[in-house]
């Protein structure tokens, strides 16, 4: 199920940064290029179509960002608390057993 949410990310993040770069901040851009008196959509509707995907695709980011984190899967410990799984095998790592080198310590000089 995350796989399936990673996927949606990636393609929504794409989607998202081609019409944040379509869109021009000085009403040029792709508005500009449909200026023409006998379009269908217009200047104001190609602008608002933009913005308004720039929104959904936010929003949808958001989403499925945050449906991502629940699908993750965990486990119960014994006293009813949910554990992840990365927690799991950091715990179950073994920890090198070799002491470190001493540093030599300096005394401060008496004043």
């Amino acid at each position: 199920m995350y796989t399936i949410f990673s996927v949606l990310i990636i393609i929504t993040c794409i989607l998202l940064l081609l019409v944040v770069l379509v869109q021009n901040p000085k009403g040029g851009g792709l508005s500009a290029t449909f200026g023409g008196g006998n379009q269908v959509m217009g200047v104001k509707k190609t602008a608002d179509f933009l913005e308004k995907a720039t929104w959904y695709l936010a929003i949808a980011l958001l989403f499925f960002s945050l449906m991502s984190n629940l699908s993750i899967s965990s486990k119960v410990d014994e006293n009813g608390q949910n554990e992840s799984i990365i927690q799991q095998q950091l715990d179950e790592t073994p920890i090198p057993t070799q002491s470190l080198p001493a540093l030599p310590i300096q005394e401060a000089p008496a004043e």
